[in-house]
């Protein structure tokens, strides 16, 4: 019965120590966000608890286990278990503690500046590093899990760490685009070609950037589509980002009219129009006729406007409206198609006129 009663009541006594542990630390941190609610570091440093509880099990753990005394067959697999379950918990710590850190270093530093690029770029750099870090982290806590669950494993890892050389140039070869797009990246992140949140047009389809992942950048096209495509493509092809070096854009809206249009006119409604527009900033506007062919003119409106989500609403709108302005005011000035009457062809003209004049002869 004691050999029994006395492992559970060592276990169930550090469990309850641990769990009370964990209680008062998140008090503490409940505490400190109350008494300086400017950072929000301690409110996310609570996301560590559940990591944090079961490190200080382990070790507490390992700490009391031998008051057990158990069988020494039972105490050297309880060490090695509690040895891999504690690096795992540092590990997990360690991604929790990073994600925390980050994101408050991303809350403070939009709250100090005002340019949202440089925001969304720095929102770029950490999340790519924190996806490289918590990879590097897994694999090496998996890695040394097993080595120490498995003693046999040991062997085999000496003798893979031997040939490391001739595996790494079969891997580089085997993983050529996985690695390319690897170092691609790294070279948006830290490059400043794209980051998210910018507006794109990629392959013809008009989106704004999503996310970016060590393998794949994702674009939210406008109707909500995502559009995901390797990282390396924005290192080889051109595309357009409409947020480098500022979301600020000039939409353009083109009309076939006739020659017959009032330019001066529509300029001047073109303008008391975008006034009352919510969506254009006020930066520039205009209407020019920019070509014009026997039958047309083309002319051409711009306007500014902060973003391309309100520089699309505008250019429909005033598509909208000064088509609608020159129907009601001026419909001359829509473009006219040029019509005719279809006669008969040639050789059904002269059949029809040699038929007539031997039907009046006869007639004669």
């Amino acid at each position: 019965m004691e050999e029994v009663l006395r492992p559970l009541i060592v276990v169930a006594g550090t469990v309850a120590i641990t769990v009370i542990a964990g209680l008062l630390i998140d008090r503490l941190l409940r505490l400190a966000a109350r008494r300086h609610p400017d950072t929000h570091l301690p409110l996310l440093l609570r996301r560590l608890q559940l990591p944090l509880q079961l490190l200080l099990g382990t070790l507490a753990l390992q700490a009391t286990y031998p008051l057990a005394h158990l069988d020494p067959h039972q105490d050297t697999f309880i060490r090695k278990t509690l040895a891999a379950v504690t690096i795992i918990a540092v590990a997990w710590l360690a991604i929790r503690a990073a994600d925390a850190v980050a994101e408050n270093m991303l809350r403070r530093y939009s709250q100090r500046t005002s340019e949202i690029s440089r925001v969304r770029q720095l929102r770029t750099q950490l999340g790519l590093v924190r996806r490289i870090v918590t990879s590097v982290l897994v694999v090496t806590t998996v890695a040394v899990a097993i080595l120490l669950l498995i003693p046999s494993m040991r062997a085999l890892g000496t003798s893979m760490l031997a040939s490391a050389g001739v595996i790494g140039i079969i891997a580089g070869v085997a993983a050529q685009s996985t690695l390319s797009n690897l170092m691609a990246g790294l070279q948006i992140a830290f490059g400043d070609s794209v980051k998210i949140g910018d507006t794109v047009v990629v392959e013809g389809e008009w989106g704004v950037v999503e996310e970016i992942t060590l393998a794949f950048l994702t674009v939210r096209i406008w109707d909500d589509r995502r559009l995901t495509m390797p990282v390396s493509y924005f290192n080889s092809k051109p595309y357009e980002n409409w947020s480098r070096g500022g979301a600020q854009i000039t939409g353009t809206v083109f009309l076939h009219l006739d020659h017959s249009t009032p330019i001066t006119l529509l300029r001047e409604h073109l303008h008391e129009y975008l006034r009352d527009r919510r969506e254009w900033d006020g930066r520039s506007w205009g209407l020019v006729v920019t070509d014009s062919t026997p039958t047309n003119i083309v002319v051409r409106a711009t306007m500014s406007a902060a973003d391309a989500d309100d520089v699309w609403d505008l250019r429909c709108a005033v598509r909208e409206e000064l088509l609608g302005w020159l129907g009601r005011t001026h419909p001359q000035a829509l473009p006219k198609i040029p019509t005719a009457l279809a006669g008969p062809a040639d050789g059904d003209y002269r059949m029809a006129m040699s038929a007539n004049g031997s039907r009046g002869e006869s007639d004669e």
